[in-house]
């Protein structure tokens, strides 16, 4: 199915983007991965690919804000999945404009270059972060949409333009809705590495607020729905969740964290990991059902073997460097 295919992954050198590049590359698809310049040379998460792999990927660094970069990235392509974004909700109070600039005017950059070079299929990926607390649950795509964080909003805007440029140009666009993800690789941001990684190295864990509950799904699950909206015929214009259906609050992934772990942590409240009141996202629980009906796609990996592999995963990769401070 993937085997020649040329195709784009923007963001490739974040979490999700990573495994998407390598399970794209190792289906045989001659892959471009986009990365974020720096001046390191930092290829970010490629670096956990076997060589074999890394090796099969054409990688391309610039700015997905820049408009020519993007066009010459883009021509050519059979397949653009757009992960390209910047996504800590706590910076997003701190730089909002920043995040206008890569989500909205980044998405609008890789719209534009689909629709001049008539790319056969845009994967646009969403968050479950634009619905806000649920107002209803389980959240299907019809969900109303809150932009409860800078963030937020702007992955609202960059979601429109997806829809518009399909309204409008007929660009075949599908966006992607994953609620939240965690797996191998995951940065510290994130409270499942952060609960992991504070486990192994500290006497306490420090987190934000317990009580939110969030829908998580294993990345290779997930990246397994973008693969098949980048192939399943007759998608265009649809927005689809990805997620389990089943949601935890963050004290209980705590809590199960360090029982698979067989370590006891006192747990403690962080006052400078708390989210605004009116920002905080209290609930996220996702309805998979037009995921499953229109591609086939259900989660496969349960909730504890997915953690398990994340613990392992870390255990072996320390986090230990950045344990001490508030990663945003």
């Amino acid at each position: 199915m993937w085997k020649g295919k040329k195709v784009l992954v923007t963001g490739a050198g974040g979490f999700i983007g990573s495994h998407l590049t390598e399970a794209l590359a190792q289906a045989g698809a001659i892959t471009t991965a986009m990365l974020r310049y720096n001046s390191s040379s930092s290829i970010g998460n490629l670096a956990f690919l076997d060589a074999a792999t890394r090796d099969a990927l054409r990688i391309v660094s610039g700015n997905i804000e820049d408009s020519d970069f993007v066009n010459r990235v883009v021509e050519g392509q059979d397949v653009v999945f757009h992960l390209a974004a910047l996504i800590a909700i706590p910076y997003s109070y701190e730089a909002p404009r920043s995040y206008v600039r890569t989500n909205v005017e980044g998405t609008l950059n890789v719209l534009e270059a689909a629709r001049r070079y008539g790319t056969e299929r845009v994967v646009h990926t969403s968050t479950s972060e634009v619905y806000g607390t649920a107002l209803r649950t389980p959240i299907d795509e019809t969900h109303p949409l809150q932009g409860q964080s800078p963030y937020s909003a702007t992955k609202i805007a960059a979601d429109k333009l997806a829809e518009s440029y399909y309204r409008s140009f007929g660009t075949p666009v599908v966006t992607v809705r994953p609620f939240n993800t965690f797996g191998p690789r995951q940065s510290a941001r994130a409270f499942i590495p952060t609960i992991i990684s504070q486990a192994l190295a500290r006497d306490e864990v420090r987190l934000g607020s317990l009580t939110p509950e969030r829908d998580m799904t294993l990345v290779s699950d997930t990246v397994a729905g973008f693969m098949a909206a980048g192939t399943t015929q007759g998608l265009e214009g649809m927005t689809l969740n990805l997620g389990t259906g089943k949601t935890y609050s963050v004290g209980w992934f705590a809590e199960r964290i360090l029982k698979l772990m067989d370590v006891k942590k006192r747990l403690v409240q962080d006052d400078a990991r708390l989210r605004p009141a009116l920002s905080e996202v209290m609930k996220l629980v996702s309805d998979n059902t037009r995921a499953r009906e229109v591609m086939g796609w259900t989660p496969t990996v349960s909730l504890d073997e997915g953690l398990q592999q994340t613990i392992a995963f870390f255990r072996k990769h320390s986090l230990s460097s950045q344990v001490g401070s508030y990663v945003r």
